[in-house]
């Protein structure tokens, strides 16, 4: 099945996510929740890079590096798409040869939630 990562776009949506379960590591913090209004074909999911992490091609390239990683779990790992999803990346994760620490620690944070 095709499945299709999708961006949250209600406020109400990013505030019931806030008042779910959280994961937190040293590259980010993941907050998740099951959404009643949500389509189970679509992998909905946010990430979100504060400005005082960096500036603006430091962050992009964070919103880069998240998107590849979280296709690579999408066609690897057996996901649940009821749930929502909203990461929240941290200072480490702008950190030059971090990516496959950032790898390892994205993988293990999706495989406890399975």
């Amino acid at each position: 099945m095709k499945s299709k990562i999708v961006a949250l776009k209600k406020n109400e949506d990013f505030k019931s996510l806030l008042k779910g379960r959280k994961i937190s590591n040293k590259y980010f913090v993941m907050f998740y929740k099951k959404l009643l209004k949500k389509n189970s074909n679509k992998f909905n999911i946010s990430i979100v890079t504060k400005k005082k992490l960096g500036n603006a091609t430091k962050r992009n390239l964070c919103k880069r590096q998240f998107k590849n990683l979280l296709h690579q779990i999408v066609k690897e790992l057996t996901l649940n798409f009821n749930y929502s999803y909203l990461i929240l990346a941290k200072d480490n994760a702008l950190k030059k040869d971090c990516f496959l620490d950032l790898k390892k620690a994205m993988f293990t944070e999706f495989n406890k939630i399975r």
